[in-house]
């Protein structure tokens, strides 16, 4: 056996999960593939070709390097659990009048469980994935830090990932830039691979249509909701609205709306079937509560008021706030005014390039000045 010991690679057939692979193979590792069928696009109902990481293509790619390099691969099917808890959590947020991330909620909930059960059926030491972020240990605890390509990282996504799971946890792409991978890709003959389209898409959702995914998810959901109110943050009412469900805090596109300036999302109330509008300054908060807390560098902030860089999306650059624990949630005071904050996306926290946890967005807020 080599004496690096046996990792399980889950690979989607892309480039990034495939390199990773390889460079587990070449340094030794006994490496064995696994591709996760997580969605059947077929009872999506959507109009979009069959794409990205479930599809037969993709699977039959994945498959193909296993092949040339001489190590085993296998299949597995959590498209019933995927289905229950990651479908029906992104189902329920929307009613809830909240913003899903089914990625993050996927990773961290289903993905590595998964990993990690077959893992000990194959009796692999590690688990590795193609996401570009690091993983070290300080003080007894495993720290999860962005990758080295900062255009790439994927961070944000894996502050869920508990302490037992990160220890048996390779990122092999966390010191690399995207164009080193396509080099390595095209050095070793996988041409295909860095010709393949990227999928920046929700897995089950391939024709990125939210909306017309919902109504086929629940079928009297729009005769249910239609018809509600929009309204100003005064309270006047300035038109009329799909239903609460269809629309994203944030949102200016599709509205529907002539306010005589550019009008945004700014609040969606549930309870009344009411999607607030106001216009720039208004989507601006400077506060939040987080919720269902994972930390990772340290412990717990109990009585620790830290000064980090939170980001409220994937794709937030961040933005300077002192965050502190209370109970099992995190108060976080902004430096500055930050637009579009979501309930029901994740916030995550940094120190410098580390994350020290994250959690899920309940209300965000102004504070008093």
């Amino acid at each position: 056996m080599n004496s690096k010991g046996r990792v399980l690679v889950a690979m989607s057939g892309g480039i990034d999960s495939s390199v990773a692979a390889v460079l587990l193979h070449e340094q030794g590792y006994e490496v064995v593939g696994m591709t996760m069928k997580t969605w059947d696009y077929a009872s999506a109902g959507g109009s979009k070709k069959e794409t990205g990481c479930c599809s037969l293509d993709s699977i039959n790619d994945a498959r193909d390097i296993a092949v040339q390099l001489g190590f085993p691969h296998y299949i597995i099917d959590i498209r019933e659990e995927f289905g229950d808890y990651v479908i029906n959590h992104f189902t329920d947020e929307y009613i809830a009048g909240r913003t899903p991330n089914p990625c993050v909620l996927c990773n961290t909930h289903i993905k590595w469980d998964a990993l990690l059960r077959r893992a000990d059926k194959l009796g692999c030491d590690f688990i590795a994935t193609g996401h570009y972020a690091n993983i070290r240990q300080e003080n007894g605890r495993y720290v999860i830090s962005k990758g080295k390509d900062h255009n790439k990282d994927q961070s944000y996504a894996l502050w869920g990932i508990s302490q037992e799971s990160l220890s048996r946890t390779i990122f092999p792409l966390g010191q690399l830039h995207k164009t080193e991978i396509r080099q390595m890709a095209m050095d070793r003959g996988f041409d295909a691979l860095v010709k393949k389209a990227e999928s920046y898409e929700i897995c089950f959702i391939p024709d990125n249509d939210y909306r017309s995914f919902l109504k086929r998810r629940v079928p009297t959901l729009q005769a249910e909701v239609a018809g509600g109110e929009f309204v100003l943050e005064d309270g006047t009412v300035v038109g009329k609205h799909e239903g609460y469900p269809f629309y994203t805090i944030g949102q200016r596109k599709g509205l529907g709306v002539a306010l005589g300036y550019p009008a945004f999302v700014t609040r969606i109330e549930k309870d009344t079937n009411r999607v607030v509008l106001g216009n720039y300054k208004q989507l601006a908060k400077n506060g939040m509560n987080v919720g269902k807390l994972s930390l990772g560098k340290y412990e717990n902030l109990h009585g620790l008021p830290t000064e980090t860089v939170t980001k409220v999306r994937y794709n937030d650059i961040g933005t300077a706030a002192t965050i502190e624990q209370v109970g099992d949630k995190m108060l976080v005071k902004f430096h500055a005014g930050v637009n579009a904050i979501a309930p029901g996306q994740a916030a995550v926290f940094y120190e410098g390039d580390d994350v020290i946890g994250g959690g899920w967005i309940e209300t965000s807020f102004m504070l008093d000045e």
